[in-house]
């Protein structure tokens, strides 16, 4: 429960709980979140009732749904598979500018990661991504210089600025003695 229905899964471990002794047990190595999932599943409306919520409410839900947890690969999966992916909308929105954005892949990685500590499940990415990019989208319009920008795994760590790299072309000659 990433910060919604917090204690829910207490009603529901409480009603099985009396109704069959050991029916939801903690598994060898299981962690908490799968745990509290697992005992999700058993959600009837009468816990919802339980938990504090008014008969007249849910009534009206016909389906109550429970989902699992997102791990670290889902929250991945979500920052870069589906066609209007997160780091691909960044991607395109820097290609306006002529810039290339690269994401090193351990930089993906420790998104996620930061994501799922933070426990709010995909709404982190954005936030995570959004903390990273501020400043490299107010700054791009006024660069013409930039054609790369580079994210690695020590600026989401660090929670610094994206690199940015400048052409070549646009650095400053030496002067030749």
């Amino acid at each position: 429960c990433g910060g919604a229905f917090v204690g829910l899964d207490k009603v529901v471990e409480q009603r099985i709980g009396k109704r069959s002794m050991g029916f939801v047990q903690p598994g060898e190595g299981q962690s908490k979140e799968k745990r509290t999932a697992d005992i999700l599943r058993h959600l009837e409306p009468d816990d919802l009732v339980k938990f504090g919520m008014i008969p007249e409410f849910i009534g009206r839900i016909p389906v109550v749904a429970v989902v699992d947890p997102l791990d670290e690969e889902a929250l991945m999966a979500i920052l870069t598979e589906p066609r209007n992916a997160l780091v691909k909308q960044y991607q395109k929105l820097l290609k306006m500018d002529n810039v290339q954005l690269d994401f090193k892949p351990d930089s993906i990685r420790a998104i996620a990661q930061e994501a799922h500590r933070r426990k709010t499940g995909a709404r982190a990415l954005r936030a995570i991504v959004e903390e990273l990019m501020l400043d490299v989208m107010y700054e791009l319009p006024s660069r013409k210089d930039v054609t790369r920008c580079s994210i690695t795994r020590e600026m989401v760590e660090k929670r610094s600025t994206a690199e940015l790299l400048v052409h070549p072309s646009s650095l400053p000659k030496p002067e030749s003695a």
